[in-house]
């Protein structure tokens, strides 16, 4: 069944088709399932020696044009599908429902057939992008959109304890307005640079993209702003990056997932907890027992108590870095200045 709707700009009407985010979580949950049911995608035979730090060992010693032509035209195809819905659907201009638009079907359907085809084409010719970018690239497409999030999400929730950090004028908006193209991109960038593979980094990083892709293509709708919703995508990014670490550096010994953790921690009490809309009580409750937690591990562990702070300072200096970046772009476009109807609409 579908419901009729009037957009905000038009009399025209445009079809809306009932939705629940829990059918779309169902669909992860089986196409991960998918994956575990047709491994194995390799034994680790055919990987290139180990060269250290900031090598990604799973990419073949020998790739060939098929192997590498496997993983970039359907990421290029893949990435340009979406930047297409993305400009259809800014140029519709269309109000915001607990339901899906056309282009939201599209998407789901196009996010949904590169998975079930990433998925194919490493089973046959496993390799991903990682046989030519560094791994560094998949990592800080990611922590830049990170950036960009509590840059957008400043004006609504402020970045330190619940007040606006004092960024230039219009950058929050500006971000806010297109953020959905670097996103876009940071993600379906990441999702082809890994291989599927079973150790329980890629497992647990192959089902972060696809809630992040599933968040993409609730475009225009209530769900994708849902601030419960976006604030579980947000931090979910610390768990799975300590996840990674300590399975990577030999199970926790002298490894840095406590920074991860922790630091992740103290950037959810700083910034995140204050966008929940709750009051004094509903924060403290939410507050204290983490807190709790992080003081227990640094009175049994003192030698860490550095890495705390790591991980905030990298986010916040990253967040003013980026402030000065998106502005330098803005000043270049002649958006500096502008009203948010010509930056919208490109007409500064």
């Amino acid at each position: 069944m579908s419901t009729t709707a009037t957009t905000s700009d038009s009399s025209a009407t445009t079809r809306i088709v009932p939705f629940r985010l829990w059918w779309a979580l169902a669909a992860c949950a089986a196409i991960m399932g998918l994956i575990w049911a047709l491994a194995p995608y390799s034994d680790g035979s055919a990987f290139a020696p180990d060269r250290g730090d900031f090598w990604y060992l799973w990419q073949l010693e020998q790739p060939t044009v098929w192997t590498r032509v496997s993983a970039w035209l359907p990421y290029a195809l893949h990435q340009l599908a979406i930047w297409t819905l993305i400009g259809r659907a800014r140029s519709a201009r269309p109000r915001y429902v607990f339901g899906l638009h056309t282009f939201n079907i599209a998407a789901l359907a196009i996010n949904g057939l590169f998975i079930l085809v990433h998925i194919a084409q490493t089973k046959i010719f496993y390799d991903g992008l990682a046989q030519d970018v560094h791994e560094a690239t998949s990592m800080m497409s990611v922590v830049l959109m990170l950036f960009l999030i509590l840059l957008m999400e400043n004006d609504r929730r402020g970045l330190f304890f619940g007040r606006r950090a004092p960024l230039p004028a219009g950058v929050g908006d500006t971000v806010r307005r297109y953020h959905g193209y670097y996103f876009s991109w940071a993600i379906i960038y990441t999702f082809w640079y890994h291989p599927v593979e079973m150790t329980a980094g890629h497992l647990a990083g192959f089902a972060y993209m696809m809630l992040l892709l599933l968040q993409g293509s609730l475009m225009f709708t209530r769900f994708h702003t849902n601030r419960w919703w976006t604030m579980f995508l947000e931090t979910l990014f610390v768990i799975h990056g300590a996840l990674v670490a300590y399975f990577i550096m030999q199970r926790g010994e002298n490894g840095p997932w406590s920074m991860f953790l922790f630091g992740g921690m103290a950037v959810f009490l700083i910034t995140q907890l204050h966008g929940l809309g709750l009051g004094t009580k509903g924060k403290l409750a939410v507050a204290l027992p983490l807190i709790g937690v992080i003081a227990g591990f640094y009175v049994l562990m003192p030698e860490h108590i550095l890495g705390l702070a790591r991980l905030p300072a990298i986010m916040y200096a990253g967040t003013f870095l980026m402030a000065g970046i998106v502005w330098a772009l803005m000043r270049f476009a002649g958006m500096v200045g502008a009203t948010s109807d010509q930056i919208g609409t490109g007409r500064a």
